[in-house]
């Protein structure tokens, strides 16, 4: 803060990162959750677009799941891993931007959730009709509606924090220390790959065709 009642105009980050001991583990732990998460997620949104058998409603809400889960991680560990070998501090602006981005992966993960729940739902319950009835218009509308609800949720929650006023202290305790915090923003968006999909059959055929595919070219 420039001076006493003055508008804040950065925020100091406090929690892991107190403990210089601590620091250097807990970056390359993180660093390589991270990597994990990306490989992981990128792999398989590769894997989706490169194989036209897996072009169906179920890969397709799985391939903008693996995106979202790469944007969410990548709004939030980057600057995690910065605050343990640098200046544990973030502007405002900065502070809001994640703020938005993070609702807004975060609300959409929820949403694009549920679309895949309703589409599994038609799977199972009405297999005969679910070409018909998760035609690719539908799912491009449920796309649009996650999208949409995302961004609603993001501004909605940036704007309300917006309108706080902060020019009491501007120390953060406890960034991001809570185990529960810890475990949904890095080691979910991990473990998503290997749930949904890496399991799957046609996941694991696709997997060697391009492997061989890719040797062999």
């Amino acid at each position: 803060m420039a001076a006493k009642n003055s508008s804040v105009t950065e925020f100091i980050l406090a929690g892991l990162t107190d403990h210089p001991g601590l620091r250097m583990p807990l970056f390359f732990l993180f660093l390589g959750f991270y990597m994990a998460t990306v490989v992981g997620n990128l792999g398989l949104i590769s894997l989706i677009g490169l194989n036209s058998h897996l072009h169906t409603p179920m890969y397709f809400f799985l391939f903008n799941l693996s995106a979202i889960d790469f944007c969410y991680s990548s709004t939030i560990i980057p600057k995690m891993l910065m605050s343990f070998i640098s200046k544990n501090i973030i502007s405002h602006p900065g502070c809001m931007t994640q703020l938005f981005f993070f609702c807004f992966f975060v609300v959409s993960e929820s949403f694009i959730l549920s679309a895949m729940a309703y589409d599994r739902y038609v799977a199972i319950c009405n297999p005969l009709m679910y070409t018909v009835t998760m035609s690719s218009q539908l799912c491009f509308l449920l796309l649009l509606g996650v999208y949409v609800m995302g961004f609603s949720g993001g501004m909605a929650h940036t704007g309300n924090i917006m309108n706080l006023t902060f020019c009491a202290d501007n120390l953060v305790n406890h960034f991001m220390c809570d185990i529960l915090s810890l475990f949904y923003t890095i080691v979910v968006p991990m473990l998503n790959p290997l749930i949904y999909s890496l399991r799957n059959k046609d996941v694991k055929v696709a997997l060697r065709k391009t492997l061989v595919r890719r040797v062999f070219s």
